[in-house]
């Protein structure tokens, strides 16, 4: 077969990494100038450093054997993580389950309900039984007092602002196990991977081989359209350089674009076009600082205060070696906004006004001397908000277009988006389409 794949992220390369190993042509088209979607780098320092904070959980299993079949397991490295926690006025180690007991900013008995509380969801193993419910009310309901209050309730709103209390328990249930099971003990300190030289290590190397195998991989080439047929997708009409107009005839195209981009390209039958519209996305923003000095002793701060106009802080040369970025300390600064956000059409500069008068917060010598260098990225469709009885909503990876595929991250339920999960969904792609294709052959026959 010759199969087109919208998208050089995770899932298209992973997907395009099966089907060319089971010796069909693949001919895979990227809108950016790179690949590697959220997980991709930029230069900083003489390495590469992830447009967004990445890491991995020891039970990210597929990346890991992904790596494994890519002949490049010894290049994954596993790090203490060290984490803190903003609220009232003051950072608060949270690193391990002991961590908790010395949480000052709630009582000692909320402090003991809040850790029993964790290895109470810890043990659910059935996420089905919590889809009707969100993890707003399931939380109040069960958890309550200051433990939700100073807590669980400021993280949600952080991060899904407005939508917080729409967001289907399913989504809290698998933070919890994936952050389960990278613990080492009650004592232990979460371990964290992250692959020498960056997550380019996996992307390039999955370039290598798919094209070794005759695929290919286009780069700063839109997909304009999807032509279909007599209800059969049949083309992919892309946009050169120069503005031309090209079409190439493919015998099955996979998608891999945000389910609100998805329509633009293909007309679709309502029902399944309302089950990508219904979904709504928020955009992350950020922004990435080269700093002299080191800003707190915590990889990943966890911002519970809504007087703090970010989400999180995560010091990712706090747990990777500065030198690989010139001797400096690398701060990422995030947030989750809506599109209508007025802070999401903010440029870096006016963002930079806003965020930095609040990290003397966390040290108080701070100075924006400090700053040497910013980075600024923005995602439009960084995180699909995830409602209740979500698996009823879910538009099927068979778009009702014979021969067209869709994967993207409204998809992956009941785990929250996330490299390991979109290379997942994108292996799991390309065998639904090799077992299509057989079905199809066997029956033709």
């Amino acid at each position: 077969m010759r199969i087109g794949i919208i998208g050089a992220g995770a899932a298209g390369l992973a997907a395009a990494f099966d089907l060319s190993a089971a010796g069909h042509k693949v001919v895979v088209y990227e809108s950016a100038p790179f690949i590697g979607g959220q997980a991709s780098t930029i230069p900083v320092g003489g390495s590469q450093l992830e447009r967004g904070y990445h890491h991995l959980f020891t039970n990210d299993k597929v990346i890991l054997d992904l790596m494994a079949d890519l002949d490049i397991a010894e290049s994954m490295k596993w790090y203490p993580s060290r984490v803190g926690t903003y609220t009232s006025g003051k950072v608060y180690k949270t690193t391990t389950a002991l961590d908790l007991l010395r949480f000052r900013a709630i009582p000692f008995l909320d402090r003991i309900k809040l850790g029993l509380f964790a290895l109470r969801i810890g043990r659910i193993k059935e996420w089905r039984d919590l889809e009707d419910q969100t993890a707003d009310y399931w939380l109040r309901e069960r958890l309550g007092g200051m433990a939700y209050e100073k807590v669980w309730a400021p993280l949600l709103q952080g991060k899904f602002g407005d939508f917080y209390d729409q967001i289907g328990m399913p989504w809290f249930w698998s933070k919890i196990q994936t952050r389960f099971a990278s613990r080492q003990g009650i004592r232990g300190r979460e371990m964290l991977g992250y692959p020498d030289g960056s997550f380019d290590t996996i992307f390039d190397k999955l370039r290598s081989v798919i094209e070794s195998r005759g695929g290919e991989i286009h780069i700063s080439v839109p997909v304009t359209k999807v032509e279909v047929v007599d209800g059969m997708a049949t083309a992919l009409i892309t946009k050169s350089s120069t503005g031309e107009q090209i079409r190439e005839e493919f015998d099955t195209v996979l998608s891999t674009v945000p389910s609100f981009s998805f329509p633009d390209l293909v007309e679709l039958p309502d029902d399944y076009k309302k089950r990508l519209t219904d979904v709504h996305y928020l955009a992350a923003v950020v922004v990435v600082l080269e700093l002299s000095q080191q800003l707190t002793d915590f990889y990943w701060m966890n911002i519970a205060d809504p007087d703090v106009p970010f989400l999180g802080l995560i010091e990712h040369t706090n747990m990777l070696p500065k030198d690989w970025y010139g001797g400096r300390s690398i701060l990422y600064l995030t947030n989750y906004l809506d599109r209508t956000d007025p802070m999401y059409k903010m440029s870096q500069d006016e963002l930079l006004d806003i965020y930095l008068p609040h990290l003397k917060k966390f040290n108080p010598k701070f100075d924006r001397s400090w700053i040497k260098k910013v980075h600024y990225n923005a995602l439009s469709a960084a995180q699909p908000i995830i409602g209740t009885n979500y698996s009823n909503a879910i538009a099927d990876h068979r778009t009702p277009i014979k021969k067209l595929y869709l994967a993207n991250t409204t998809q992956i339920y009941p785990e929250d988006r996330g490299t390991n999960y979109s290379i997942k969904m994108g292996r799991k792609l390309a065998d639904i389409i090799l077992k299509d294709a057989q079905q199809n052959w066997r029956t033709w026959k």
